[in-house]
């Protein structure tokens, strides 16, 4: 159980800037390129955490900001991006610029590895933070609510599947930003699937709304098509490519949410 409290604590370093109480001690289980393959496996907690954490933001907001939902949402989102440090939206832009400026497997992966962001980054997270936020504008706060906490949590392991599925392209696994994880057993796949999963059926059980399930369709067919479009043009994922899926299946599910609950 130790041992994967401090598992635990590793992933939490590696995702987020959430700082580690410093009377808990991690120097048993080194901080290393191993222990981050182990602390994948809690990805989709790292959801429930930073969803959770942009929930209690939009919570707190909406009480204050009574007739400006828009303020309450923005902020929530503001809170998202210092949590992770836009670790995930940084690698949505160096996709979108490294996909969209280079035309070979080399020239794309040097331009996902500048850290500069060009026009294609650009455009691309304008369009997806507009997205987002206008997605989560017309939901009411107690879908809203549990909305980003199912979003983050199951977004994260459909970036995270690329793992198990996929080869590691960086020839000199330099990065930037942080490292990653490039390896993942199947026992480990099958349990990060059920915690990103779990708050789904939570949420599906206290709304009785099963057209919610509508969601993991488009998740699968994200899964197959951005993992045949990484595996043609550089042959397979960097961590930018997991930055990018989770923005991107983030994305799909406040649409999907947005959607069905039209018909509620």
């Amino acid at each position: 159980m130790q041992k994967q409290l401090h598992i635990f604590l590793n992933a939490l370093m590696f995702y987020t800037r959430i700082s580690i109480p410093k009377w808990i001690k991690l120097g048993d289980v080194p901080y290393n390129d191993e222990m981050l393959n182990k602390a994948t496996i809690y990805f989709p907690v790292i959801g429930w955490i930073v969803g959770g954490i942009c929930a209690f933001v939009f919570y707190v907001s909406s009480l204050i900001f009574t007739n400006n939902p828009e303020i309450s949402i923005l902020l929530s989102m503001v809170a998202g991006i210092l949590t992770t440090g836009a670790f995930h939206e940084d690698g949505f832009a160096d996709v979108c610029d490294g996909f969209g400026g280079g035309c070979t497997k080399e020239k794309i992966l040097e331009i996902m590895k500048d850290s500069r962001v060009g026009t294609y980054g650009s455009v691309g997270l304008i369009l997806i933070f507009g997205l987002k936020f206008f997605s989560l504008e017309v939901l009411d706060n107690q879908t809203l609510i549990c909305t980003l906490i199912v979003a983050h949590s199951l977004s994260r392991f459909v970036a995270l599947s690329f793992i198990f599925t996929l080869d590691y392209v960086r020839e000199d696994a330099l990065s930037k930003a942080k490292p990653i994880a490039k390896k993942m057993s199947l026992n480990d796949l099958l349990v990060a699937l059920i915690l990103a999963i779990l708050p789904l059926f939570l949420y599906i059980i206290i709304t009785k709304n099963f057209f919610l399930l509508l969601m993991i369709p488009p998740l699968v067919l994200i899964h197959l098509y951005l993992g045949y479009y990484f595996k043609k043009w550089i042959g397979g994922y960097t961590g930018d490519c997991l930055g990018a899926t989770q923005q991107v299946a983030e994305v799909i599910i406040y649409l999907v949410v947005v959607a069905v609950s039209q018909d509620i």
